[in-house]
């Protein structure tokens, strides 16, 4: 009994000694380039910074499968993931969903040039398509999943972001490419202008705020409140995001992803 309770004070020293440290690491998947999420993301989390009094500092990778390689060894404190991502870090690797879009579902898109000829999907077949990265859940699971169920024969191509995929689409480099409404809308103007959407998925639980297993409760619900203020204190933070607020989640939300029993082979780059 003493080894015990012994044993279960040790655990908890470790895991406040773990988070006894000025500066937690904010992950942010990369759907779009580094220099744009740093300008859409640092505002908010020097907000969380301040209403946690725990600074905050923003973390992204060039490419998805090196954000997903990040989030299997635990590497961010703190981590905006797609749902897909979130069913499985949040198994294998102790992440706990805090946060989610207010009045948001996602739901994947295929973008054609404005002027292609191209009006339904039946049109793509034997054709190279743009995405993302192989675990992209709405821009590429949902639609290479559509393109698979309906027999059109395609082969992805995987160009790191969404905003590649745009760009490689309204360049002519690919007949069409999957994405997200989200991105698409805080896509360049002078890029989305030359593009229309050709197909959209149902939609599905969108993207996670989730935070390490370990982290203390207490700070796990300063971080929670912080988010779901956000729209009555400081709206203007979420306008780059294009999400209108955040609301309280929790890990059964994203049990309409997992009942798509999806089984994608994150190791592929």
């Amino acid at each position: 009994m003493k080894l015990s309770i012994i044993a279960t004070c040790f655990a908890m020293l470790v895991s406040s000694y773990s988070y006894a440290k000025d500066t937690l690491i904010f992950g942010i998947v990369p759907q779009q380039s580094a220099s744009k999420l740093a300008s859409q993301w640092i505002p908010l989390m020097n907000y969380l910074s301040e209403e946690t009094g725990t600074t905050i500092q923003f973390a992204t990778k060039p490419s998805i499968p090196e954000f997903e390689d990040q989030l299997a060894k635990g590497a961010y404190d703190i981590s905006y993931m797609n749902p897909y991502h979130y069913t499985v870090f949040s198994r294998d690797d102790g992440y706990d969903a805090i946060a989610k879009a207010k009045n948001k579902l996602i739901k994947g898109i295929v973008v054609v040039r404005k002027d292609s000829e191209i009006q339904s999907m039946d049109e793509l077949a034997g054709n190279k398509l743009a995405f993302p990265a192989p675990a992209a859940f709405a821009a590429s699971v949902l639609s290479r999943g559509y393109f698979s169920q309906n027999d059109i024969d395609i082969t992805p191509v995987y160009v790191r972001s969404h905003d590649s995929v745009y760009l490689n689409v309204a360049k002519g480099l690919f007949p069409a490419g999957g994405g997200v409404r989200r991105t698409f809308k805080a896509m360049d103007p002078q890029v989305t202008e030359q593009l229309r959407i050709l197909w959209e998925s149902k939609g599905y639980t969108p993207h996670a705020i989730a935070v390490s297993a370990t982290m203390p409760k207490a700070l796990k619900e300063k971080l929670q409140q912080a988010l779901i203020k956000l729209e009555q204190t400081t709206p203007e933070l979420l306008d780059p995001l294009k999400i209108q607020g955040f609301v309280a989640a929790q890990d059964s939300d994203w049990d309409d992803v997992r009942e798509l029993a999806l089984n994608v082979d994150l190791s592929t780059k």
